[in-house]
């Protein structure tokens, strides 16, 4: 019943081994791209230089000072008292926030006054000024909190009476809030949904090119023994591809993992047989491997990234984008990764995810089983 699919199967393997450029789409750029994005793509802030203007020059400025110079997240560039040249290092990007500390300072803070501090922000990266902002109210919010105290005690007051409220932080899934937890993940996801689409889009389209789709046409093979027998090597080696990937994500990048390696790999075979599945329908339908190359990037990249879930939650998109989400074999697969990696919940709980996945295969190959007809022109 599949001797014609595996002599097909045979022939693709032979064919794909023989090719340097598909050896290298499938192996070399996805290794090149997990290397770039894993460590190039961090949403970590840290190490950020940083410029005061202390006009004060005391030694509590100076304690106030080491207070970001002694956290990881700030790199102190100068203190200075000239207000120019700590203007002229954020306009050069040398630093990336300045604080003015006035004249007074000490003597305000000693005499029990307010007193206030200029902080400027470079906010031409608005998710990174957030957060720099952010980390310049806590760390002035601690000093704040102490001085506080140091008051309350020299009143006679033991501080703990008058503060009730204390936080009891616990971070689940991702304790260390390492942004290459969630990013490495991602790119996996990313990166199947691409590179094996790309490879199914040239299966039918580079024989039609060159004649040799007239050999199927002629031959006895059914149309869905063409379609299995090209689908099932290039969702093998697309599976290998993702065990490289997932070797690289443990061993390399040291990404927690805390689930079942067996569900994420059957997840991971039943979208190798997806995206191959799209890469084929697009070829069936194109009439060039150039057609079929854009168009099989357009339907795969730009959905996989606005809207799986790979940098944004899919819960916190609109209706629209939630509508465009489910329609994203990338988001279910997305689902299974970040479950898997980070949370280690059982089968029961991917039983949704999977089978949106295997009834979106199951569409993909019909729709490519109806476009391929077996006709000579």
């Amino acid at each position: 019943m599949f001797e014609r699919s595996l002599a097909i199967a045979k022939k693709e393997t032979r064919e794909f081994m023989r090719d340097p450029v598909y050896l290298s789409l499938t192996f070399l750029v996805p290794v090149c791209i997990m290397l770039l994005f894993g460590y190039g793509l961090t949403m970590d802030v840290k190490h950020l230089p940083i410029a005061f203007v202390d006009h004060d020059r005391t030694a509590i400025s100076r304690d106030y000072i080491d207070r970001y110079v002694h956290s990881e997240y700030f790199d102190l560039i100068t203190v200075t008292s000239e207000e120019g040249e700590a203007t002229q290092l954020l306009k050069t990007g040398r630093a990336r926030i300045i604080i003015d500390i006035p004249s007074g300072f000490a003597r305000s803070v000693t005499g029990e006054e307010p007193v206030s501090l200029g902080v400027t922000v470079d906010g031409s990266f608005p998710t990174r000024g957030q957060v720099t902002y952010g980390y310049v109210m806590v760390i002035n919010g601690l000093y704040s909190q102490e001085l506080l105290t140091q008051f309350i005690q020299r009143q006679g007051i033991n501080p703990d009476a008058i503060l009730p409220v204390s936080i009891d932080l616990s971070v689940w899934y991702n304790p260390s809030l390492e942004s290459k937890n969630f990013i490495v993940p991602g790119i996996i996801v990313i990166i199947l949904m691409l590179f094996p689409a790309l490879l199914g889009a040239l299966l039918i389209v580079r024989e039609r090119e060159v004649g040799t789709i007239f050999n199927l046409f002629a031959s006895p093979a059914r149309r869905w023994e063409i379609l299995f027998g090209k689908a099932v090597p290039y969702s093998l080696v697309t599976f290998l591809e993702y065990l490289i990937l997932f070797t690289m994500s443990v061993w390399l990048f040291e990404v927690r993992f805390i689930g079942s390696f067996w569900v994420l790999s059957a997840g991971a075979l039943l979208y190798s047989f997806c995206t191959i599945g799209i890469g084929l329908l697009v070829s069936v339908l194109t009439r060039s491997q150039l057609a079929a190359m854009l168009v099989t990037f357009l339907i795969t990249v730009t959905p996989a990234f606005n809207y799986s879930g790979f940098l944004a939650p899919v819960a916190s998109q609109d209706a629209v984008g939630q509508f465009a989400a489910s329609l994203v074999p990338a988001t279910y697969f997305m689902d299974i990764v970040r479950g898997c990696y980070l949370k280690g919940l059982g089968f029961e709980h991917y039983t949704g995810a999977l089978s949106a996945l295997a009834a979106y295969t199951a569409v993909i190959y019909i729709l490519s089983w109806l476009a391929l007809r077996k006709r000579v022109g």
